[in-house]
């Protein structure tokens, strides 16, 4: 289910057995993704059950690894981090050393959000946050292209953010 990341999401393999959502699971997944900080005896009331055996169900989930973490969104305009750049990066050889190279040296950066070991015409795809483009040059020439093996970096700065979702859609699911 869960693949590599750059930034070190947890396999599933190392986990509880599969575990199978039921209906209760998937509003409980649902409403812990729009609001993390939801009071257990709130959350029990909402899907219907009594706080001990939701308390129970969340920490099955936990266990499994289908609940990651919980986190705090922040407004990145609050935070002075309103540009956003979709970089492609491209690497001399795509072999196992340069890859992990890589991979490490991105982790290490608290400007990359996102990177994704991609298909097609580019090795990888980062989202970066940075407060203005001079922040971006200096990530640009100061960390990215001293990255070994990189070949080719191509940047695309989003004029505006049309959509953006942190919850994951759950329709899909058979309960």
């Amino acid at each position: 289910m869960i693949g590599n990341s750059c930034h070190g999401i947890r396999r599933l393999e190392h986990v509880v057995p599969e575990l199978r959502l039921d209906a209760i699971d998937v509003k409980i997944l649902a409403l812990l993704q729009e609001r993390a900080d939801i009071p257990n005896v709130e959350l029990a009331d909402a899907v219907g059950l009594s706080p001990s055996p939701c308390l129970r169900r969340v920490r099955l989930l936990e266990e499994a690894g289908i609940i990651r973490r919980r986190v705090t969104l922040l407004e990145p305009r609050a935070v002075d981090l309103s540009v956003n750049v979709f970089v492609s990066v491209t690497l001399e050889k795509q072999v196992e050393e340069r890859l992990q190279e890589f991979e490490t040296a991105v982790r290490r950066r608290p400007e990359v959000m996102e990177c994704y070991l991609m298909t097609g015409q580019s090795d990888y795809l980062l989202r970066v946050a940075v407060p203005d483009l001079d922040a971006y040059e200096r990530f640009l020439k100061n960390h990215l292209t001293r990255i070994p093996g990189v070949a080719s970096i191509k940047s695309s700065f989003a004029l505006k953010q049309v959509q953006y979702r942190t919850a994951l859609p759950l329709g899909h699911i058979d309960t």
